[in-house]
């Protein structure tokens, strides 16, 4: 089944189609190499061996912190609210080793996402960091070779760098909420620039995401010779779209992941979750419902405000970032009808060409919950994207 999106790229329209393949899911249950698998917050596509890299979100609790190298064969990805987890083969798994070459200590670090350099052949990673009474860690983002060696750090500018109250909400509190900071890596397609975006805004700029609320969220470059920060761009994260069940209880909506389609393009990904919201995928899990929502986005920096080195943006004129919505992923049905239920995605990468057209693959955390699974899905994209 196909869906049209317009994207806007290199300053004209064109019409794309996305074509949904299908999906496969690893449940919660499944290992490798004696270790858990799960908490898939980012994958990567490696044109060179046809596989992925996958980092973990483990906090070096189940097992050091580590990325993954696996294999997908889309030809038995399935339209099917049970299509199992044929076609996906663990392949490898690394340890990410802290600045001074040991693995990292429980709670030390929080690997979000990654994306490969090959040119380089350098790993880029996020470390979202922590912001709770018992500790406050700064956001980071780190080199690594492929072995999981450090290979340095990029100056994160310091008013990221949480300070004050846990809760972030305090007057005077500046920096990333917590479980709301980096958790994105895009590599524009020319190989200079690096970006990342904190998944809300930050605590001295806007609010956490609510229901009818939105948040000023930041994205920040990062010259990849020079490895000094650059420009700095304000992206407006949309409501929580959908109430939890009860008043109160936890909902949020965040960036996971971005990909760099040009220079000033990127898809980028809305998650959004509320406890026991009733959302379209509800009727089609079994086990529980679903609350995730889930939608792309084409954003484009050209005319937005350059915030780079401003500690704050409250009370200040800034033009964000043009934001167009591509696809809820609501939308996608299985080939009985039945609507795609999403669990946590988290990851978006471009994969492999299939009958000639690019693929786009995505996966989700499934926070090491048995309610959970390893989700991947698969899209086929007719037409031309930077």
């Amino acid at each position: 089944m196909k869906w049209l999106l317009a994207l806007l790229l290199a300053g004209s329209a064109h019409a794309q189609t996305l074509n949904y393949i299908g999906q496969q899911i690893v449940p919660t249950s499944a290992s490798f190499r004696g270790v858990p698998v799960g908490g898939l917050s980012s994958i990567d596509y490696v044109p060179a061996t046809g596989r992925y890299l996958a980092i973990c979100d483990d906090r070096s609790d189940r097992a050091p912190a580590r990325y993954y190298e696996l294999s997908l064969d889309l030809s038995k990805f399935r339209r099917s609210a049970n299509p199992g987890e044929a076609g996906v083969a663990w392949v490898n798994m690394t340890s990410i080793l802290d600045l001074d070459g040991q693995p990292f200590g429980r709670n030390q670090v929080d690997p979000e996402s990654l994306r490969l350099d090959a040119r380089r052949n350098l790993i880029y990673w996020a470390n979202e960091g922590q912001r709770v009474s018992s500790s406050l860690q700064n956001p980071t983002v780190r080199r690594m070779s492929p072995d999981g060696k450090p290979a340095g750090e990029f100056p994160v500018p310091g008013y990221y760098n949480p300070l004050g109250s846990a809760g972030g909400i305090t007057p005077g509190d500046v920096g990333v909420y917590n479980n709301l900071a980096f958790e994105s890596i895009a590599i524009t397609p020319d190989g200079k620039t690096l970006w990342t975006m904190s998944e809300n805004g930050l605590a001295q700029d806007s609010l956490p995401t609510a229901v009818g609320r939105g948040s000023r969220a930041r994205m920040l470059s990062f010259d990849l010779d020079s490895g000094k920060a650059g420009a700095e761009y304000i992206y407006d994260v949309g409501p929580v779209p959908f109430p939890p069940a009860r008043q109160g209880d936890f909902a949020t909506n965040g960036v996971p992941d971005m990909l760099a389609l040009s220079a000033h393009e990127f898809i980028v990904i809305e998650r959004a979750f509320a406890v026991g919201a009733v959302t379209p995928g509800i009727a089609a899990l079994t086990k529980q419902p679903t609350s995730n929502t889930i939608k792309l986005y084409l954003i484009d920096t050209r005319g937005a405000t350059d915030v780079s080195g401003w500690a704050s943006i409250k009370g200040r004129e800034v033009v964000p970032v043009k934001r167009t919505m591509l696809l809820d992923l609501s939308s996608l049905k299985n080939d009985d009808g039945s609507v795609l239920a999403l669990d946590n995605i988290e990851g978006i990468t471009f994969g492999p060409t299939l009958d000639g057209k690019r693929t786009l693959i995505l996966v989700s955390d499934n926070n090491f919950n048995p309610a959970q699974f390893t989700q991947f899905i698969a899209l086929t994209i007719d037409g031309t994207l930077n």
